[in-house]
This record gives C-alpha cells, sequence and structure tokens, in this order.
C-alpha cells in the first residue's frame, strides 16, 4: 500500500520520536474548560448521507454543551488524512496541525502508532470510556490484533452481513463455497466493491478466512515471498473462478458499498454487502431500499470490528477533540446512532450497566423485520493482521484492476 510504504520510508530518515503523554495531570473539567472556544476538524469518511447527518448533529450538540465547533473534512479514504499528518511531522510542524479527530481503524490505525503520529494515551481520562463493553466486545481494546493502549477512544461496531431482496432470494448462501454455487445459478446477480473500498476488502479477508488451511496464521504479520503465496492462493483461485459469475463477468466493480447498495435497490444485482447488521432496516426505513429487504450471516461467522476516533500528536485543539471523542461515546449519542432511521450503528456500550435513562434510550429505539438479534448474528471472526489486507489489496489490484 502506497500509504504504509511511504511511512516506512520517512520514519527511516526522520527518525520518529516518540508521542507526547496526554495530560492527565489536568481534570476533566479542567480539559473541558480549554475546549471551550475550539474548533475540533474531524477528518472522517464523507460517502454516506445519513452518517453525515449524524456528524452534523454531533456538531450542534458540542457546540450547545461544551462550546466547541466541529468542522467535518469529509474524507474518500483515511489514508488521506494519515498522509496529512506524515507530511506535517516531516515538515517539522509538530504543533498547530490541519487534523484534530480521525475516523480510524485497521491498517490506518496501526501505520499511525508505529510510526508515533498519534496523541495519548488518553481514552481513559474521558468519563464515558467506562460505559463501554470491554468484555463483550473486546475489539473495543484490540484494532485488527494491534492493542490500542489508550492511543483511540471506540464508538462504533461493525460485522459483515449480507443484504438481499427478500422477494427475489428464497435461499441465500450461507459460506463462501455456497456463495460460488450461487453465483453459477443465477450470473451477474452478485457483486462487491472493488478494494481498496473497506467493504470489498474485508470481503477478500472473509474469502481468505474460510479458505485457508490455518486461519491462525492470519493473526499473526503477513510473510514473504512463498510463504505468502502460498497462505493466499486459495483467495486467488476462488476469485478466479468466482469473477466470470459476478456482475458485468467480474470485468468491473462498483466503486463503494454505496454504490453497490443502490445497485441492490435498483434490481442490477440480488446481494449486497454490508458492514452494518442494521443497514437494511435502515435504508428501508429511509426509501433506499424495499421494504422486503433482509440480511443473513454465514455459518460459520463473519469479520467483525471496532471502529475508532484517534487524535494526531500535532493537533491543534486536543481538549476539544477529547470533548468530541467522550460525546461520541455517551448513551446520547450511542442510541441515536444505533436507531435505524438516524444510521443504525451498533453500540459499544454495555446497556445493561446503563444507569435507567440509557437503558431507556436504547429501549426506545424503533423495531424493524430486517434487524437480527445478536444471538442470529452468529459468531464473530477476528480481523486478520493489518499487514493482510495491505498485501492482499496490492495483490488485487494487480490481478484485477487493469
Amino acid at each position: 500500500m502506497r500509504l504504509l510504504r511511504s511511512l516506512a520510508l520517512f520514519t527511516a530518515i526522520l527518525g520518529l520520536s516518540a508521542p507526547p503523554a496526554a495530560g492527565q495531570t489536568l481534570s476533566w473539567d479542567a480539559i473541558a474548560a480549554k475546549a471551550e472556544g475550539q474548533t475540533v476538524y474531524w477528518n472522517a469518511w464523507g460517502g454516506d448521507e445519513r452518517i453525515n447527518a449524524y456528524i452534523a448533529w454531533v456538531g450542534e450538540r458540542i457546540w450547545a454543551d461544551h462550546g466547541v465547533t466541529l468542522r467535518h473534512v469529509k474524507l474518500s479514504d483515511t489514508g488521506e488524512a494519515v498522509s496529512r499528518v506524515l507530511a506535517e511531522k516531516t515538515a517539522g510542524r509538530h504543533d498547530g496541525g490541519s487534523v484534530d479527530l480521525i475516523w480510524i481503524n485497521g491498517e490506518n490505525f496501526a501505520a499511525m502508532k508505529k510510526n508515533k503520529l498519534l496523541f495519548g494515551p488518553f481514552t481513559q481520562v474521558l468519563p464515558n470510556f467506562k460505559l463501554v463493553d470491554f468484555a463483550g466486545k473486546p475489539t473495543t481494546l484490540v484494532d485488527f490484533t494491534v492493542p490500542v493502549e489508550g492511543l483511540e477512544a471506540p464508538w462504533g461496531m461493525a460485522k459483515i452481513n449480507f443484504v438481499y431482496d427478500g422477494a427475489r432470494v428464497s435461499a441465500p448462501p450461507r459460506s463462501i463455497p455456497a456463495f460460488l454455487d450461487w453465483t453459477k445459478a443465477k450470473p451477474g446477480r452478485f457483486t462487491y466493491p472493488a478494494p481498496p473500498d473497506f467493504i470489498g476488502s474485508t470481503f477478500l479477508k472473509q474469502v481468505l478466512i474460510e479458505l485457508t488451511p490455518d486461519p491462525a496464521v492470519l493473526q499473526k504479520p503477513a510473510p514473504e515471498g512463498a510463504a505468502f503465496d502460498t497462505a493466499a492462493a486459495p483467495l486467488w483461485r476462488y476469485l478466479d473462478t468466482l469473477h466470470p459469475n459476478l456482475w458485468r463477468r467480474g470485468k468491473a466493480f462498483p466503486a463503494s458499498g454505496t454504490a453497490q447498495m443502490q445497485m441492490l435497490d435498483d434490481g442490477e444485482v440480488d446481494i449486497a454487502i454490508s458492514f452494518y447488521p442494521s443497514d437494511a432496516a435502515s435504508l428501508a426505513q429511509n426509501g433506499r431500499l424495499p421494504d422486503s429487504a433482509r440480511i443473513f450471516v454465514l455459518d460459520g461467522g463473519t469479520i467483525g470490528n471496532t471502529h475508532f476516533v484517534a487524535i494526531p500528536y500535532n493537533a491543534k485543539a486536543k481538549e476539544g477533540a477529547m470533548v468530541l471523542a467522550n460525546f461520541l461515546m455517551s448513551p446520547e449519542a450511542q442510541a441515536r446512532k444505533q436507531d435505524t432511521e438516524v444510521w443504525g450503528d451498533q453500540t459499544v456500550l454495555d446497556v445493561a450497566r446503563l444507569a435507567a435513562s440509557g437503558k431507556q434510550r436504547f429501549d426506545a429505539l424503533p423495531q424493524h423485520p430486517a434487524l437480527l438479534s445478536p444471538e442470529a448474528l452468529g459468531p464473530t471472526l477476528l480481523e486478520p493482521h493489518p499487514s493482510w489486507m495491505t498485501r492482499i489489496e496490492a495483490e488485487w489490484q494487480r490481478r484485477f484492476s487493469g
């Protein structure tokens, strides 16, 4: 991946120093007081209208409560923000950086942590951090096998699921090999977003986890040379067989998960991939999928992870960023985010441990026939080490993007 290669090069040239420790000698009240009047430039993916509207609401709330102004810097790729922080460090801009908060996880977090581009640890000072369900949702503490160590605050859960139109599909496939059989029987009715779109890349990892002889190897850094080729070979054999059965015979792919979901709504495909188990319900309620939209998961489990926010080491508004991160973990913000009429992103909180007012917010959320219970969503598979996604994306581009 170009970003990681650049980071490695700059690290070798500069010998980057360790990040400063968070100002944990300050009380939370002192941090909130210092945050008042600050403007936080939150670099976050901007490819979904629901998410953009939710972030706008967050801005209204932190302005009303804390006098903090939120500016949403809309990204198409999180790597854009990481590259900006790296460029500022290269230029010696160690204070007053242009990025105050980043929506992040996976290889981008691993790269920033490795190269000392993050502020922290800071999460222990956030009052709402203690409400997180660390026991039931262990990925709130480990990001794609990399320990978080207080350098990013969790604010949402993701789990691969498959959205289909129940009016057209009666027996969806329940395993990766079954997907191949299904596409042979229904050619052109399935596709996936082109990597490096995160949904497309995660589909590739799902295939690899299910087909590789030793899934445990994926929890370690991807090997070099023949060892990588051997481990990844089942993925490429599968895709070589699958692609001729896909939409446009695998010669073109949708650019994003949003584009793929539009194809499902338009009837171009019968199955789409989502990272949010409540996506089908949310989109149907907003008129962006038919009412017959439903979801399914694979019998052996699907990949799940947590998404976070992190503060760059040179952020100008560190206190404002901490106030924002704390609000994102509040019962108010988490319940609104889980509302399928707003977004439908699953909470990181332990709802059972919340005060009565917090529980009531979740109890009042609307239900929908496309929603599955936590039990029905099945096992959650751990993300591979970030280096696997980097290597797989690069090889996919070499093999299939031309």
